[in-house]
């Protein structure tokens, strides 16, 4: 009496591509898996790897198997190579699940193999997307400009600093993203250049360029040949850079006026000390030339006289919730 070998179940490979990477940049085990499959199939006629693929001599199948049909077709140590579709995948994936749950069919084996990886950023390709599509079909957002968006601007910036302030992890993360949208936000206005009559446009890939090239050319002891030991050195080095590039008249100039009365006072109090010039600090009465003392004090001594300030104004915040709690 003889028996007859157990028939070989075969092996389904479910292969993973990522959005975010070219179509046909896949991984060597990804194209060794493809040509060495005895089928592979996808759902979806309009597949971004399916001209890669062609190209390569693999040949696809468009057709969507039920979980049964995918068992059946690895039957005889078959490979059978899936590729993702986007919708279906949920119910082809329960359905090899419910089959491997009922043990009354012996199952193929079952690869998850992934055939490109998003590198570091690349979510930032999702949220263009998303912006370009919010920006030409949302009312509200297909309306604003850069002047209209300003005062968001400071405000986020204000909140990411308390999110820092507090030490709140979740809340810096989210604040970190409310800032990050208004970059890519006014990139997205500034693309269309019809904001100002004449208005050169550029876009996202222009603001990351620019700043790519600023933070190479500004740290040659990273990219190039020069030496700097401490943080002194870099802040020294980067402000002569920036001295040379902006050429400047006055050790004053690009400091906004604009920002917060502590703060102002102690970015001209930085920008004299690191110039090395004796300014007497102008003669006054009032409040405000005492608060000028105070802010260039701080930055003498390495202090940020507004977060200081701030720290001060919690505890003081603080006080009146706990007098209040006693009344």
């Amino acid at each position: 009496m003889t028996t007859e070998a157990p028939v070989a179940p075969g092996r389904i490979v479910l292969l993973t591509a990522s959005h975010r990477v070219s179509p046909g940049l896949l991984s060597w085990p990804a194209w060794q898996t493809l040509h060495a499959a005895d089928q592979v199939l996808c759902a979806d006629e309009g597949h971004p790897q399916l001209p890669y693929l062609r190209e390569a001599g693999v040949g696809v199948e468009i057709t969507a198997p039920t979980a049964q049909e995918l068992v059946d077709a690895c039957a005889g140590g078959r490979t059978v190579v899936v590729l993702p579709s986007g919708e279906g995948d949920q119910a082809l994936t329960d359905g090899l699940a419910r089959l491997a749950g009922s043990g009354r069919v012996q199952m193929p084996d079952l690869e998850l193999l992934p055939g490109s990886y998003d590198l570091p950023g690349a979510r930032l390709l999702d949220l263009v997307q998303v912006m370009d599509r919010i920006r030409l079909e949302c009312p509200w957002s297909s309306q604003q400009t850069h002047k209209g968006l300003a005062k968001y601007g400071i405000e986020e910036a204000y909140e990411l600093v308390e999110a820092i302030e507090d030490g709140d992890r979740d809340e810096l993360r989210e604040e970190l993203g409310d800032v990050l949208l208004q970059v890519v936000f006014h990139a997205r206005i500034a693309q269309e250049g019809r904001e100002e009559d004449g208005a050169e446009p550029f876009s996202i890939d222009d603001v990351a360029a620019t700043i790519v090239e600023k933070l190479i050319h500004r740290h040659p002891h990273v990219f190039g040949d020069e030496r700097a030991e401490t943080p002194e050195d870099v802040k020294a080095h980067w402000l002569r850079t920036k001295a040379i590039e902006k050429q400047r008249d006055s050790v004053t100039d690009g400091v906004p006026l604009g920002q917060p009365g502590l703060a102002l006072a102690a970015k001209l109090a930085g920008r004299v000390r690191t110039a090395g010039l004796d300014v007497p600090l102008p003669a006054g009465e009032g409040i405000g030339y005492e608060l000028l003392a105070l802010a260039t004090r701080a930055e003498a001594e390495g202090a940020d006289p507004e977060a200081a300030l701030r720290a001060a104004a919690r505890a003081y915040r603080d006080a009146i919730r706990a007098v209040e709690s006693q009344v």
